[in-house]
This record gives structure tokens, C-alpha cells and sequence, in this order.
């Protein structure tokens, strides 16, 4: 998972909201079959927007405080985010070019 950062509660701020580059962030678990579906579509994105957009993962088992503040009910939910807003959320699985269209609208 070269580009894509594991992150926590701790680091959140730093890695998300202080983030200079839009932001996009899996929250996932370890027992969740539609979160490991989509690690592989992260893990592509991640390769071809590495450039414009930080792509982190949060593990919602360990690091429940930002999942309960940012109002994550389900995952896996993947929150999009500019300049240390949120801008918008896809929850479940979704296509690559679902993701990269949500992307390139945070672009803009």
C-alpha cells in the first residue's frame, strides 16, 4: 500500500484536515467482505491519483473516535475532503470510475 496511508484518531488532523492536497479517506475493518472488496479499487486509484489526491485508510475498529464525530454509520464509507471540509461521502461498493469521478469533482 505504497500510496495509501494507514492513519488514526491521532493523526487524522494532521493527515486529513492540514492535508495541502485533497483528501480521501476508506474507513474500513478487517471483518468487512465490502471493505475488502474495495481495498484493490483504493489501492488502483491511489496509483493513478497519487499525484492530486492523499488517499488514507482508517480502521474504524481501532480508531472509533473520527468514525463517531464524522457520523460513519456503515463502511465502507469513503469521505472526500478539501481544504479540511467535507465535500462529499460514498458509502458501500462503488466502481473505480465512481471514485475517480468523485475525485476529479473535488478537483474541480
Amino acid at each position: 500500500m505504497a500510496d495509501v496511508k494507514e492513519i488514526t484518531d491521532a493523526t487524522f488532523e494532521e493527515e486529513v484536515m492540514k492535508s495541502e492536497k485533497p483528501a480521501i479517506v476508506d474507513f474500513w475493518a478487517d471483518w468487512c467482505m465490502p471493505c475488502k472488496a474495495m481495498g484493490p479499487v483504493i489501492e488502483e486509484i491511489a496509483g493513478t491519483l497519487t499525484d492530486k489526491v492523499k488517499i488514507c485508510k482508517i480502521n474504524v475498529d481501532q480508531n472509533t473516535k473520527m468514525a463517531t464525530d464524522l457520523g460513519v454509520m456503515n463502511i465502507p464509507t469513503m469521505l472526500f475532503f478539501k481544504d479540511g471540509q467535507e465535500k462529499t461521502r460514498v458509502t458501500g461498493v462503488v466502481s473505480k470510475e465512481d471514485l475517480i469521478s468523485k475525485a476529479n469533482e473535488l478537483l474541480g
